[in-house]
């Protein structure tokens, strides 16, 4: 037996360190392009109907061994003043739906009465995911203008940005009347979470490189000239960007089971490497390049938040410890990437620490890549409580799990300062000021460290011995916290072992764990509440996709141009 254990939950769920996490190979984007590589599926653009002002339609369809599924697209002209990244917008410059099949002219002239609208529209189980995304502006402009002039864009205001069009909601599992996950549950294609935003977002990168460059043929022609085709070295380093606020935060607390399958095949693959006895000299020379194509990225993370800046710092110094570590490191010694692992803990930050465990994993797809399949959930066959389960159990249970709770005073205003909520004006999740705004009413139950403390006193004078049935017979506004107990009882990884209602809480922490295992990159807080990323930068399209470039995109090749 093994004598590397899984990492301790109490040190993992810890929001700095959650906060902490990078993309790596059991990222849903890279776990998405290695299936459709490595199954042959075939694109095609099945229809460009778009007007010389950018305004209509086009359809790109990707057919798999058992289904095939378009992305419908809508180009608009949107007025300036009326462009918001904000979920409260009514008008955006590009609107999509992935499509279950390949849509007839029928579905095309339904689709557009509803998929402009959005939430004001209406949907059918035809339709898998609803979403929309805005132009950057001046990256927009400055591509057109330089095209259709014959020229390429300015390299260095494209890495400034990164992406031509950001996302602001990608919208799947049943919202606003597409397919639920059930429907699509038995489709191999979409086993590991969040496959099916995934795909559309990997075909609306191929949309909005096509609809560029439309536009600068456009505007060329009307000069009497022809525009220069985008260099596809360009193409590849512009991604899709995306702000994601407050509404992804809480996501991670509802969903424990999800978010533990998520976190236990990350921690499971990490164990696994760091046990593997010996290294091969293939794989010593991938990770060694894969750590020099990193550098690449790293250096071009920027951001103006002071928390993500001081990250930052930390990861660029913690890099170049590990690059003068690695020119002394014998890989040859037994249990290589354990002795490398427990260095990076004795002399890395968090930050360090976990591109590490991260960059460990990428020479052992054949090892680790199986874990992909484990980190869907089925919620609905876990959350009955266990009546039967006794008191002490619950009270040794919740001390535990949640040790951290009980020594925290909860009577400190400083301890309870925020409660989120949902804005009615705004339909925003909301994180307030519990003492300055009129809130407390409307909280949601997202506290579970100050209501598991709650129990765990509430049940002081009940005998160990009592079944937790009857004490909540007595008490059942404990009801939600006796089965989170059970729930993390069973399933170690599911709990931020934090605070997430004190005055120091950076929200932040959970959307970049979050968008971790979705395989952003480019994490640029704009407040401690919203951020900007960067989705399939560097990725090939999907006219471009084999099984050799399918993988190790998301790490720049050293030797390409700064684009």
């Amino acid at each position: 037996m093994s004598a590397i254990e899984l990492r301790d939950p109490n040190l993992v769920m810890r929001l700095a360190r959650l906060g902490s996490f990078h993309q790596s190979r059991l990222s849903f984007m890279r776990v998405l392009t290695r299936r459709l590589a490595s199954e042959g599926w075939r694109f095609e653009q099945t229809a460009f109907d778009v007007d010389e002002i950018g305004v209509g339609h086009a359809v790109y369809t990707a057919h798999g061994p058992e289904h095939s599924y378009s992305l419908v697209a809508f180009a608009h002209d949107l007025p300036p003043e009326s462009r918001s990244d904000r979920v409260i917008a009514e008008a955006w410059d590009a609107t999509f739906t992935l499509f279950d099949g390949v849509p007839t002219d029928a579905d095309i002239a339904r689709l557009s009465q509803n998929i402009p609208l959005q939430e004001a529209g209406r949907v059918t189980s035809r339709e898998l995911s609803v979403s929309r995304a805005n132009r950057s502006v001046r990256l927009w402009e400055h591509v057109v203008s330089q095209l259709a002039a014959g020229q390429q864009p300015d390299t260095n205001q494209i890495e400034a940005v990164g992406y031509l069009m950001r996302t602001t909601a990608v919208y799947g599992s049943g919202k606003l009347g597409a397919a639920d996950r059930e429907m699509l549950a038995d489709r191999s294609e979409f086993q590991s979470p969040f496959q099916v935003e995934m795909l559309s977002v990997f075909l609306t990168r191929w949309f909005v490189r096509d609809l560029v460059q439309h536009m600068a043929n456009t505007r060329a022609a009307a000069a009497g000239q022809t525009a220069a085709a985008l260099d596809p070295g360009i193409a590849r380093s512009l991604g899709i960007g995306n702000s994601t606020g407050l509404g992804m935060a809480p996501f991670l607390l509802n969903h424990p089971l999800l978010f533990n399958n998520w976190i236990t095949a990350r921690e499971e693959a990490i164990r696994l490497v760091r046990d593997i006895e010996t290294a091969t000299p293939a794989e010593v020379t991938l990770f060694r390049e894969l750590v020099q194509r990193s550098q690449k990225t790293i250096a071009a993370w920027r951001s103006d938040h002071p928390a993500q800046v001081k990250k930052l710092a930390d990861l660029r110094a913690d890099l170049a410890s590990i690059t003068t570590y690695l020119d002394g490191f014998s890989f040859s010694d037994r249990h290589p990437w354990d002795r490398l692992f427990q260095w990076a803990v004795a002399n890395l930050t968090s930050e360090g620490q976990e591109w590490l465990s991260s960059l460990m994993l990428e020479p052992y797809g054949a090892k680790v890549d199986h874990l992909a399949a484990r980190m869907a959930a089925d919620t609905n066959a876990n959350f009955r409580i266990s009546g039967g389960m006794t008191v002490g159990a619950m009270r040794k249970q919740i001390a535990d799990i949640y040790g951290w709770a009980l020594d925290t005073d909860w009577k400190m205003p400083a301890n309870k300062a925020r409660a989120w909520y949902v804005s009615e004006e705004k339909l925003e999740p909301r994180l307030g000021e519990r003492f300055e705004e009129p809130i407390e009413e409307y909280e949601q139950p997202l506290a579970p460290g100050r209501d598991a403390a709650a129990l765990f006193e509430a049940l002081t004078h009940w005998p160990d011995d009592v079944q937790i049935a009857e004490f909540l017979l007595r008490h059942p506004r404990h009801r939600h916290t006796v089965r989170r107990v059970q729930i993390v009882g069973r399933a170690p990884y599911a709990e931020i072992r934090d605070n997430t209602i004190s005055s120091t809480i950076l929200p932040i922490d959970m959307l970049r764990c979050k968008l971790s295992f979705f395989g952003a990159t480019q994490f640029d807080p704009r407040s401690d509440r919203w951020v900007r990323i960067c989705l399939y930068g560097n990725a090939p399209y999907p006219d471009e996709l084999v099984p050799n470039n399918a993988d190790f995109w998301i790490y720049p090749d050293v030797t390409e141009g700064s684009a």
